[in-house]
């Protein structure tokens, strides 16, 4: 494992931060404050801010990180120590599936954001794909003494989620390239999402045209 645990800190996460970043840039609107919720190394925010440079970020997260690259404050988890509409964004870039309770902390984010929460996860739909993520998790997060509960939801349950708190979704894409060919073939597949979804008190979420 040690072996596969160094190509994935030299290769892979970089590759992660370079395309994840790419995409929330395309995706949030300009100007805005950014609270990035378990933000970890901070290495994700600072590259977005690379490429979108109008965009204030800061962190949160459970572990301290002394080499994070963005300004990071420590909370428990479950209470964001934020006013109701703090922020324009949340962003939860893999997070919400190392939580007990996603929902819970989906709300939270909710709570701070006045108009957006920008969200990387996985869909647990497919042939052999939550073994498939226990394994991506585990080689990932686990030398980071990242919490591991595997709570993965189905495109469904996010449906559900989004429709219960009246996120509307503006942006949705499964085309996530995070490994190359033909890693992808295993790795990538439609396990992973990428969205922006809007705060709408008006009325419940809506479904993503694909």
């Amino acid at each position: 494992m040690k072996i596969i645990d160094g190509i994935h800190g030299g290769y892979v996460h970089q590759r992660r931060v370079r395309v994840l970043a790419e995409i929330f840039a395309s995706y949030l609107p300009r100007e805005v404050s950014v609270l990035d919720v378990g933000c970890g190394d901070g290495l994700l925010a600072n590259e977005l801010i690379g490429i979108r440079p109008d965009l204030g970020i800061v962190g949160v997260d459970v572990l301290e990180r002394p080499d994070c690259a963005i300004t990071m404050t420590i909370f428990d988890g479950e209470t964001l120590p934020f006013d109701e509409g703090a922020f324009d964004v949340v962003l939860l870039a893999d997070v919400l599936h190392h939580t007990r309770e996603p929902a819970l902390l989906l709300e939270e984010a909710r709570r701070v954001s006045s108009r957006w929460i920008a969200l990387k996860d996985h869909t647990r739909n497919g042939l052999w794909a939550e073994r498939t993520l226990h394994f991506m998790d585990r080689v990932g997060n686990a030398r980071h003494g990242v919490a591991l509960p595997h709570n993965y939801w189905s495109r469904e349950e996010w449906m559900k989620a989004f429709h219960d708190l009246g996120l509307k979704i503006a942006e949705w894409t499964h085309r996530v390239p995070l490994y190359p060919w033909p890693a992808s073939l295993l790795f990538t597949r439609r396990l992973h999402f990428c969205a922006l979804l809007r705060i709408d008190d008006r009325g419940s979420g809506s479904e993503p045209g694909g």
